[in-house]
């Protein structure tokens, strides 16, 4: 059996590295009494795994871990997924909070092969709306943003452009979290084959802003028939259609 986890990660914890976090869950895990797993060898750990990872600093109304239950098929309803969120955050530390709990079936790929795209808020320093409106413009009409990335010691190329879904400025005040000092922009930033850094999207404006603060708000998978959803309604869809294993 494999449950999704979601949670969010606010406040002062976005602060703490997504090793450091992981540390986090194992803890907390044990601490719900959840017969999660153990991987075989010298070395036990328990059998989890996340989704992409967050950047330190940032934060996020949708992180996902997926988790193996070592549990009697027979047994399955002992566990209450309307209560579990509840179970799980009083074990974590503030800011961290478990929001939802799905039965997904082991047989679908990693949230890091599923997840294609995540939508980003981005509150930057910047309060030129024009210069910035015209920013954002010419990189929705450039037809590649070349990027010189370091992979496995080497200096790699890459174009930015193709992975660059959605780009929109927002006023001050407009919608979502208020960001007095400067502008807000809202990118869908591919992640296949490598995921685009939101730092990479504002040095590649003209001129590059300064990110204040950094908030990750969907992540997207496409199903099997070209429908976009989100990590939890496709592993529950999943898990109803082909049975938890």
């Amino acid at each position: 059996m494999r449950l999704r986890i979601q949670f969010s990660k606010l406040g002062k914890v976005r602060f703490t590295s997504h090793r450091d976090v992981a540390r986090i869950w194992e803890r907390a895990l044990r601490r719900a009494e959840l017969p999660v797993a153990y991987s075989e060898g010298f070395n036990p750990r328990l059998k989890m795994s996340f989704g992409l990872a967050l950047s330190t600093g940032h934060e996020s109304d949708v992180e996902y871990i997926d988790i193996d239950i070592d549990l009697d098929p027979d047994r399955v309803h002992d566990i209450d997924l309307d209560t579990l969120p509840a179970v799980l955050s009083a074990q974590l530390p503030v800011g961290l909070t478990a929001t939802a709990v799905v039965v997904a079936d082991k047989r679908m790929p990693s949230l890091q092969q599923a997840v294609t795209s995540c939508t980003w808020r981005i509150d930057v320093a910047e309060d030129d709306l024009s210069a910035i409106k015209n920013a954002v413009a010419g990189v929705l009409a450039a037809e590649e943003i070349v990027v010189t990335r370091e992979r496995k010691g080497k200096q790699v190329t890459d174009d930015l452009r193709p992975l660059v879904l959605r780009l929109d400025v927002q006023t001050p005040n407009e919608e979502g979290r208020p960001n007095e000092s400067g502008t807000t922009l809202i990118a869908e930033l591919g992640t296949q084959p490598r995921a685009v850094r939101v730092s990479e999207l504002l040095a590649a404006l003209d001129p590059p802003l300064t990110e204040i603060r950094v908030h990750r708000t969907h992540q997207w998978i496409i199903t099997d028939d070209g429908q976009r959803t989100d990590p939890m309604t496709v592993g529950a869809a999943a898990s109803a259609a082909g049975g938890a294993t």
